[in-house]
């Protein structure tokens, strides 16, 4: 997940994308951060084409270095971003460093936070030799890049905004859509088929709502209802009353929260409680993680609560590698970076000549990522493997474990 544009605030992951490109539906979008770990350092190795839609991207010579140019956030002079770049890279460095035989030329441009600089270096990038082009971080810089050099190679970015996404330009990030559809699916699973929507005012809660309606939807549950509220816990007190009567009328089974912002959760949770709605009467999940920050875990609203979580184990490991080779904690995006490159170090390994157009990054086994196994699909969206977790007595439990591979094509 990766769609900004204000400049990220340490405690803050809600940055939204500003301006569409000519071609594209650029609505902003919430970024969810996604990672990956290192003990499966090599990404899986891909099985089976799958082809639609207009091919982009240049077939190579497996047998050669493969050119790829990595756009990252630095240079702007904002620390954060900086923080942000050299986890990239490093991370990249060391998918490279980790090919197993696969030849990577890795080349790392610094893009800062501005679109029109992204295509600057993307433009360079493809006139220096590049093949593919891993970024940018901003979804409207990677709208501005996909389109830029649209036609010539694709463009993995580090946006999590689906509505970005398509023909030469492919999002990397965990998507609403992915979380929603796990939920919903687990859910209907375990007996469940009627849902209230409870979602934020704001830009990223329309989206996410409209995620999670389209997750009931193709997974054949109903939704009974939805209510909005603002970022106030006097908005949030002002709705759970009614979103009570909603429930008990219409005999809903789940209330699905995004509560994106990291201060709305618990709130938005506690007054639900406050109006007799906690998971103990009726099944509450959301579309983000539960158990950050660590404060959080304890809460009692918050309890046997529903939320999906990537592959905390081999994310553990992959810090602890990045730290002692770099002596800091890397950024949570910077498993994007490794995943990415890594991705593309198994396609040549296979030999694959179209490992970067877009038959070949879309094969249906799809890459084992530091987060858990995803594919990119025909769209420029993906699909990731998510594990469905819930918090009992403030302790993470993982209910329901992420697949490790997909079931066939599955497009």
């Amino acid at each position: 997940m990766v769609s900004i544009a204000q400049r990220p605030r340490a405690a803050d992951r809600s940055q939204l994308s500003r301006t569409p490109a000519p071609h594209r539906l650029c609505r902003p979008l919430l970024r969810v951060a996604a990672l990956f770990s290192a003990m499966a350092l090599a990404a899986c190795e891909p099985s089976g084409l799958s082809v639609g839609g207009p091919q982009t991207g240049p077939v190579i010579d497996p047998a050669q270095p493969l050119q790829v140019a990595l756009l990252v956030p630095g240079g702007s002079g904002d620390p954060n971003y900086d923080y942000m770049a050299r986890s990239m890279s490093n991370a990249a460095r060391m998918a490279v460093a980790d090919a197993q035989g696969a030849r990577i030329d890795l080349r790392i441009y610094d893009s800062g936070d501005d679109a029109a600089l992204a295509v600057q270096r993307a433009n360079q990038a493809v006139a220096e030799g590049a093949k593919i082009i891993v970024g940018p971080l901003h979804a409207e810089s990677a709208n501005a890049v996909g389109t830029a050099v649209a036609g010539r190679v694709n463009v993995l970015s580090f946006s999590n905004n689906a509505d970005i996404a398509g023909g030469n330009l492919f999002v990397l990030g965990n998507t609403f859509g992915n979380t929603a559809d796990r939920l919903v699916s687990y859910g209907v699973s375990q007996g469940l088929s009627r849902f209230l929507l409870v979602h934020e005012n704001d830009v990223a809660g329309q989206i996410g709502g409209a995620a999670i309606e389209t997750a009931i939807a193709r997974n054949r549950a109903t939704l009974v209802g939805k209510s909005a509220h603002g970022p106030t816990r006097a908005e949030m007190d002002a709705i759970a009353p009614t979103v009570a009567r909603a429930a008990a009328a219409n005999q809903a089974q789940a209330i699905f929260l995004t509560g994106n912002n990291q201060a709305v959760l618990p709130e938005i949770a506690a007054a639900l409680a406050e109006a007799g709605l906690s998971s103990r009467s009726i099944q509450l999940m959301g579309l983000t993680r539960w158990d950050v920050p660590a404060s959080r875990a304890a809460l009692p609203q918050l309890q046997n609560g529903w939320f999906a979580i990537p592959d905390l184990g081999r994310m553990a490991q992959f810090n602890s590698r990045y730290r002692a080779a770099y002596g800091e904690t890397p950024h949570e995006f910077a498993t994007l970076a490794y995943d990415a490159v890594s991705a593309l170090a198994a396609q040549l390994r296979a030999g694959r000549r179209n490992a970067v157009t877009t038959a070949g990054l879309t094969q249906g086994a799809g890459f084992a990522g530091i987060q858990g196994t995803f594919r990119l699909m025909p769209d420029g969206s993906n699909q990731r493997q998510l594990s469905v977790a819930t918090l009992r007595g403030g302790q993470l439990v993982v209910l329901d474990p992420a697949r490790g591979s997909f079931r066939g094509a599955g497009f």
